[in-house]
């Protein structure tokens, strides 16, 4: 057996872990839940114990090579603390990298949980024949990762990539990050169950109000399946979902001029409701998109194919990621490999 390194994707809900060896494959993954109300210290400790079992395990055929950690949030990437985590409460100021480090007496490499998606696709997805792209994950929140030269983009700090508090509308819904109208307000999961609200409030939205009443965990998703079964109220909800992060790549694609822009997360299972008006929005808006977009019958609203010939591509890609919600894993797993070679 090749060499290996342990991924983890620590989530607000879920903590997943994997042994991943250096061709990529998934040697064994691990799920338990997040119990984010017993404390950062609990918590740790279960990922600390699931690691120490997982790496056991392989470790008499193969060396490890490192432990990467995706974590939601702002990190910062000299002390390792978590300065801030919407779906972590508790987490601000834990010096997660040293707590870990303590405990399993190894090297640990950590990552902003957006970062390692966008390498993970990089390395193994969408993106994996070019060495510079962007991608927005579409989760709780909306993230984002930059990977330039075929390494992540950290910024001045480690705070490179914050796509979600790209402004979309001036005057819009209010942000926990203290701004009006961020793109998280509008491409989120918690924006489209926001927006499904104020239209049952106007009164306007039968098949909503329906479908609110009788689940008590009404979801994006639950919108979603409304929004394909032709409900006219939830599909205006993903074209303002894709009009968001049209508005928003548009912006990125005229500032960056990138080969490849990556849209994942699970709001990105909706790519079919609202991945035409993004590349409408693209369009109109951006100089750079409409100079190097590619045939309409690639860029339609499918999206751009993730198939990029050798030496690169002089076309603007935006397509849907490739990994799933195991990006993440991948590229924690890749962190580790990249920085403890």
């Amino acid at each position: 057996m090749e060499n290996f390194s342990i991924g983890v994707d620590l989530g607000g809900t879920n903590l997943r872990i994997a042994a991943i060896d250096q061709q990529g494959q998934l040697l064994e993954k691990v799920t338990l839940g997040t119990q984010v109300s017993l404390g950062p210290d609990f918590v740790i400790g279960e990922m600390c114990t699931a690691i120490q079992h997982l790496s056991a395990k392989y470790r008499g055929s193969a060396h490890l090579q490192g432990i990467g950690i995706g974590v939601p949030g702002i990190i910062d990437m000299k002390t390792g603390e978590v300065r801030e985590s919407p779906n972590l409460a508790g987490w601000a100021n834990y010096p997660v990298h040293s707590k870990i480090e303590q405990r399993l007496g190894t090297r640990v490499f950590l990552e902003n949980d957006a970062n390692s998606a966008a390498l993970g696709e990089k390395w193994l997805g969408a993106a994996r024949e070019l060495n510079d792209m962007a991608m927005l994950t579409l989760g709780t929140g909306v993230g984002g990762g930059l990977v330039l030269g075929g390494r992540i983009w950290h910024g001045m700090t480690g705070m490179a990539g914050e796509f979600g508090h790209i402004t979309i509308e001036p005057n819009g819904a209010l942000c926990g990050c203290g701004n009006y109208g961020c793109l998280e307000q509008y491409a989120s999961a918690t924006a489209v169950v926001r927006m499904a609200k104020e239209s049952i409030a106007s009164g306007k939205a039968s098949g909503l109000s329906t479908a609110a009443s009788s689940d008590s965990e009404f979801s994006a998703k639950v919108v979603y399946n409304l929004a394909i079964q032709g409900d006219e109220e939830a599909r205006k909800i993903f074209a303002q979902v894709g009009r968001a992060l049209g508005i928003a790549l548009s912006d990125l694609v005229n500032a960056l001029n990138l080969p490849m822009y990556v849209i994942g997360g699970g709001v990105s299972s909706a790519w079919d409701a609202f991945s035409p008006f993004i590349f409408d929005e693209l369009r109109q808006r951006s100089m750079v998109y409409a100079a190097t977009a590619p045939p309409s019958s690639v860029a339609g609203s499918r999206g751009a194919s993730a198939n990029v010939e050798p030496g690169g591509s002089t076309k603007t890609l935006v397509t849907r990621a490739l990994l799933g919600s195991d990006a993440g894993l991948y590229g924690a797993a890749r962190v580790a490999q990249v920085l403890a070679a």
